[in-house]
């Protein structure tokens, strides 16, 4: 590099946004990860004695999953190739790998592939890299926020180690921050800057684990500082505007907050049920995806302990239907605590879930003949609807017959809890099942 690319180089970093500056280049520089980069860790010894494999990092915005892989390719001293899912395709990835094929041949180099949101690879884009990872020409270093089991082929997964990266903690957070306002290099400490405790605090706290969130604040924040050349509260509030967004509601965060809403509302807590119905709304889900997990959830874990939870469920999905947000939310979180502390039965789940299995497991056998209509005269003569008893000319309107097809008679399937109304259900099955007894007995 001549003395211009030097000083456009030095430009280039100067003019970059601090989060881009303050990137660790060691793995000792690395805040947070310890579960896998820590010392001692597996992973660590690989890098550390150049034995590196492919891999997968997978964890949410601002955990450096981007500069894990450069800090990766640093200490092995592989050569770095970044490509973007979102703005690369197959080309980009032939040329990568022709240039990371010419780099091993002639100089022995190795190149560490690093593909940025590989979840947006479709799987020809995918399955144009095996072949590469599979004969050592490039190390894979894939980056996603979506659960790879879903999201990247098998055949590459394979040949693959998932690392999973957590959110930071708010001292991880803290950290960061501070190294940034004391580097007189790459970060604001030749500004002679300081944060107040309390504006350390909210800014960890609305980062919600992303680093990158945290320093774009801090930079932003400190462009307002007075004399004092104090970082407040205030001014990380306005320079936030808002919580770091950690919520994808197309994403894996979407589907772990509707299994929490549902877990904890099976679990009667409708405080925890509240929150989780809250953190969907007011990121953005939409409402009527809601409440038809709430409407099945009424049916699959209340049932018939209480009928009136699927009249509720109803009525809520009428009312968010006709006056829409922010109103309806209220109508959800009413339908909310409603579920949490109804009485609790899946015993119409697991009556169904076995009657369908029957209908898939077993033969179809003709419906029986009494139990069939017979509109025709020629139905009729052809035994069409023949020894039905019709239930309403009985004591009870119960009367014994045989419901099922020969090769099911007698199979139980509901099987009501002592829970809410079902006790009630309960009572009055015993009862039918002793009429049927006793009339099949003299049938």
């Amino acid at each position: 590099m001549d003395i211009f690319e030097a000083n456009k180089a030095d430009q280039l970093s100067t003019r970059a946004p601090l989060a881009t500056r303050m990137r660790p280049q060691t793995i000792d520089e690395l805040v947070g990860q310890e579960h896998v980069i820590g010392p001692g860790t597996l992973l660590r010894k690989a890098i550390e004695a150049d034995r590196l494999s492919s891999l997968i990092l997978w964890g949410p915005p601002g955990t450096g999953k981007t500069t894990t892989a450069r800090v990766i390719a640093n200490t092995t001293q592989a050569h770095f190739v970044a490509v973007s899912a979102v703005s690369s395709g197959v080309a980009d990835l032939r040329k990568a790998i022709a240039q990371a094929n010419d780099r091993l041949g002639m100089h022995g180099a190795r190149t560490v592939l690093f593909i940025d949101e590989i979840h947006r690879f479709n799987k020809a884009q995918q399955d144009a890299i095996l072949p590469y990872v599979e004969d050592g020409t490039v190390i894979l270093i894939g980056a996603t926020t979506e659960n790879p089991s879903f999201e990247v082929n098998a055949p590459l997964l394979s040949r693959s180690r998932v690392i999973t990266l957590q959110s930071l903690t708010d001292d991880n957070i803290k950290t960061i921050v501070q190294r940034a306002l004391i580097d007189p290099v790459k970060g604001l400490g030749d500004q002679g800057l300081q944060i107040t405790e309390d504006g350390l605090d909210v800014l960890a706290n609305l980062a919600n684990g992303d680093a990158r969130f945290a320093l774009n604040t801090l930079e932003f924040a400190a462009t307002g500082v007075g004399d004092d050349k104090a970082i407040t509260f205030e001014l990380v509030q306005e320079a936030a505007q808002r919580r770091a967004a950690t919520y994808d509601k197309s994403g894996d965060d979407h589907y772990d907050a509707i299994s929490a809403l549902h877990k904890t509302l099976r679990g009667s807590d409708p405080d925890a049920a509240l929150y989780w119905l809250a953190r969907m709304l007011e990121r953005g889900d939409d409402p009527l995806y809601v409440v038809r997990r709430l409407v099945r959830f009424a049916s699959e874990d209340v049932g018939l302990a209480d009928p009136a939870a699927l009249q509720l469920a109803i009525a809520a999905q009428q009312a968010v239907h006709f006056i829409g947000m922010p109103e309806g939310a209220l109508a959800l979180g009413e339908l909310t605590v409603y579920l949490a502390l109804a009485p609790k039965s899946n015993a119409l789940y697991t009556a169904y879930g076995e009657a369908r299995g029957d209908v898939e497991k077993t033969r179809n056998d003709p419906v029986p003949m009494h139990l069939r209509n017979a509109p025709t005269t020629f139905m009729k003569k052809e035994g069409f609807g023949a020894g039905y008893r019709y239930a309403h000319d009985y004591e009870e309107g119960v009367i014994g017959q045989v419901n099922l097809p020969e090769n099911l008679k007698g199979r139980r399937y509901y099987h009501p809890t002592e829970r809410g109304f079902e006790k009630e259900l309960d009572r009055r099955l015993q009862r039918v099942q002793e009429i049927y007894k006793k009339t099949m007995e003299n049938h």
